[in-house]
């Protein structure tokens, strides 16, 4: 067991918690839904994902990709050349929520009929 997860069964509950709160508001994120999603099996270059998760900016997904990388779901590879290449893809534990995230876009794509008609009822009152 690494330090840092000794460390993490350590915490107190008030702390554990927040740690659990601040990886759900991590994964919960709409850009980061949208990269693990755009990641799936494969890897790809920063430029592929901005045109694959349009209208996302460069900026906020450097700052995306950065934030998932240091929560250990994504790995940043440079490759010596010229130019210089990055490539993006899912770590294990990345992969690991994927089946997660596409289980609740299947719920959502199965349930957006129905809430749309509850938004409309809700807003006609």
């Amino acid at each position: 067991m690494s330090q840092a997860t000794s460390e993490a069964i350590e915490l107190c509950e008030e702390d554990r918690l927040s740690l659990i709160r601040d990886v759900l508001e991590r994964i919960g994120d709409k850009w980061s839904v949208v990269v693990i999603c755009q990641l799936d099996d494969t890897t790809r270059r920063f430029n592929e994902l901005s045109r694959m998760s349009k209208p996302i900016t460069k900026r906020m997904l450097s700052a995306t990709l950065q934030g998932l990388e240091r929560d250990g779901l994504v790995t940043r590879t440079v490759h010596d050349a010229k130019p210089p290449r990055v490539d993006y893809a899912l770590t294990p534990r990345g992969m690991s929520l994927l089946s997660v995230v596409r289980a609740l876009a299947g719920w959502a794509e199965n349930n957006a009929a129905g809430i749309v008609e509850s938004r409309a009822a809700y807003d006609a009152r």
